[in-house]
């Protein structure tokens, strides 16, 4: 049978209307029948003959509207097409792949390809690929890219071709078509992003800057000659920072407040802060080089939030030893300099200070406890049982937290624990979190990065916590700290607590078997005295010698058994020289107790030989690398493993490297020394 076509919707009402009114008029004609017969009759004939011609023309019209209006959607179809091919928006049809179906002539202008174009679109604009396509439908997905001397953002969206193929008379497809199209979209946004560019450009950064070592080097000139020293640095800053468009104006005789664009700051960066070292050229006499240190906060929401970066920034600065820059945004800290030794204060007025404050927190409260970092060391340990001592002396109840005893402190933590068999000393992670509370002050020693302490959770149970450490600070600090006393140019963090001991009162009194671990601490972290001892390491030695350390014995406790020596030796015998200057080797774990010690004590080994600026022992323990770093004072030692997430000091680093193997641990770290040297870093 064949089947006609019939109209629907609107147009069917139209074309129904005239038969309608007809309708209308015959039951006009039969309430008119009731009025009068002759003017029934006449109205009849006349509503026959308007149904006859209605129909008639209907039938006949149809034809005629069907085919006006094929015609007009044919013309319609070439209208879009002509406004799409015409319109000022560049577009691109591309398929699933990639590939470019269909462009208008303002893409053609802007990629300078012809009409017919077909490759892929990332011959054209390789940041277009594929993961940033939409996944979806109706969600819209953009990349920025420059082409040419413009830049652009391309705004993609997903045009599902399922419901197309499946309606079709053209394709047929088994199951349900998952394909698409993706249009894309160019916007030309050059303007508008050199104008932000310029604006971000002319942004405000705040910053602070501080003379490291003022009283010390006045005090190596004549008294006469001081004030031309003062006018000679204050001369170069502002010279210095006028060059940049800078503002520099003194707030105290060695603080200063600084003023800068963003645009300008770029330029420091790129000349890597050079005023770090311009100033140490600043020379009258005078023994000690001068040393700044700059705070610097950018990209803050408003002025006061800069300023507030600047202030952690110097902070940093101050805390990683000096003569450094820092600089600080939302997104994160940068550092700049570093490269010196930390300068070892004569005056102890500031460990008298902390150790004054130190006691005012313990007496305040009822318990402390204290913690080391991770896979604690002696040095750890040592400066945990010098505040068991203090702590104990003021009546208060202590207790030292470490839950993972590895060989190398369970002889020291076994002799501690005998001297008070009755009493439990050392307890692990799980039973500090019990018993602190509230009314618990919390000391860290050794460490001041939250992750790496012995047990992080703790830092939340306990309201008051109190920081003690002579590593450089870094990104990560203990917030929210009541007192932290970090000082890196102190060699071990059992001589911090040793110059506290001597401040807190008389009633502090070392036994021998303490003295011991805080003596070994020292003599751990500066390798027999040799790296880092300065004349306050030796006064802290003197100290703990006069309250009842024995060297002999402690000598004797740092006797090694026969497998670590050989696995030692092993490593300082496979070490390779990397870029003539570089010792990088790796240290076997399944032969000794304490792995990541002996790869320390290979590192500093590896440093005895001729012409090795530095020293880098990787070793696989627990599921992880473990790196240690060693030099002498020709090489940043932190600043390489702070580009890998480590820290420490600038001659004796490490890190720990998850997810990756040996060989690429050590490709990794070859990639980093590469890196820093290539741009000077190093």
């Amino acid at each position: 049978m064949k089947q006609k076509l019939r109209l629907t919707g609107r147009l069917q009402l139209y074309m129904q209307g005239t038969l309608l009114l007809g309708v209308l008029l015959a039951l006009v004609d039969a309430w008119i029948y009731t009025i009068n017969l002759k003017a029934g009759l006449v109205l009849s004939g006349f509503v026959l003959f308007y149904l006859i011609l209605t129909l008639i023309l209907v039938n006949f019209s149809r034809s005629i509207l069907m085919n006006e209006m094929v015609s007009f959607a044919t013309q319609y179809g070439q209208i879009q097409k002509k406004l799409l091919r015409d319109l000022e928006v560049a577009t691109a049809l591309l398929d699933e792949n990639g590939r470019v179906i269909w462009t208008n002539r303002e893409f053609e202008q802007i990629s300078g390809k012809p009409k017919g174009f077909s490759k892929d679109i990332r011959t054209l604009f390789p940041s277009i690929t594929r993961d940033k396509f939409p996944k979806e439908a109706g969600v819209l997905s953009e990349v920025s890219f420059s082409y040419g001397e413009k830049e652009y953002t391309a705004r993609m969206r997903r045009i599902p071709l399922g419901q197309m193929v499946e309606n079709s008379d053209i394709f047929e497809t088994d199951g349900k078509y998952e394909g698409c199209l993706i249009a894309c979209y160019l916007f030309d946004e050059t303007a508008l992003k050199l104008a932000l560019r310029e604006n971000d450009n002319q942004s405000l950064c705040i910053g602070l800057l501080y003379i490291d070592n003022y009283e010390e080097a006045l005090e190596s000139i004549e008294e006469v000659r001081r004030s031309l020293l003062t006018a000679l640095i204050e001369r170069k800053l502002n010279k210095y920072f006028a060059s940049y468009d800078g503002i520099v104006k003194r707030m105290e005789k060695d603080k200063f407040f600084l003023i800068l664009r963003k645009q300008s700051l770029k330029l420091l960066k790129e000349n890597r802060f050079d005023l770090l070292q311009d100033v140490k050229t600043v020379n009258i006499g005078n023994d000690m080089a001068v040393t700044l240190s700059i705070g610097i906060g950018s990209d803050g929401l408003s002025y006061s939030q800069n300023y507030e970066f600047a202030r952690t920034s110097i902070d940093v600065a101050l805390g990683r030893g000096g003569d450094q820059a820092v600089i600080k945004t939302p997104e994160g800290v940068t550092y700049f300099g570093g490269k010196s030794q930390s300068i070892e204060k004569n005056t102890r007025v500031k460990a008298r200070v902390k150790a004054l404050a130190l006691k005012e927190i313990i007496t305040a409260k009822d318990k402390v406890m204290v913690m080391g970092h991770q896979d604690a060391d002696v040095d750890a340990f040592g400066a945990a049982v010098g505040i068991y001592r203090i702590a104990k002396s003021l009546g208060r109840n202590v207790c030292i937290v470490i839950d993972d005893i590895n060989a190398n402190t369970a002889p020291w933590v076994e002799a501690f624990d005998d001297l008070d068999p009755d009493e439990t000393t050392v307890i692990g992670n799980a039973q500090a979190l019990e018993m602190a509370d509230s009314n618990t002050v919390l000391v860290v020693v050794d460490v001041n990065k939250p992750s790496r302490t012995q047990c992080p959770e703790l830092l939340k149970v306990c309201r008051s916590t109190v920081v003690l450490d002579h590593h450089r600070q870094g990104e990560e600090v203990v917030e929210n700290a009541t007192l932290s006393y970090v000082e890196p140019y102190a060699s071990s963090a059992c001589e911090m607590v040793a110059e506290v001991l001597q401040y807190i009162g008389d009633g502090v009194k070392l036994r021998s078997v303490e003295a011991d671990c805080l003596y070994a601490g020292i003599v751990v972290d500066t390798d027999n005295f040799i790296c880092k001892a300065g004349v306050r390491t030796f006064e802290a030695a003197a100290f703990l010698r006069r309250s009842g350390a024995d060297v002999t014995r402690v000598r004797k406790m740092f006797r090694e058994n026969a497998d670590d020596y050989r696995a030692r030796a092993e490593a300082v015998g496979h070490a390779k020289i990397y870029r003539k200057e570089y010792a990088i080797s790796t240290c076997r774990a399944d032969r000794t107790a304490a792995p990541t010690v002996v790869g320390a004590q290979a590192a500093n080994e590896l440093l005895n030989i001729t012409g090795i600026k530095a020293s880098f022992v990787l070793t696989e323990y627990n599921n992880q690398i473990y790196i240690s770093a060693r030099s002498i004072d020709e090489v940043n030692v932190q600043i390489i493993m702070e580009r890998l997430g480590g820290g420490g000091h600038m001659n004796m680093a490490g890190t720990q490297l998850s997810g990756v193997t040996m060989e690429e641990a050590i490709e990794k770290l070859k990639n980093t020394l590469d890196t820093m040297l290539d741009n000077k870093e190093i």
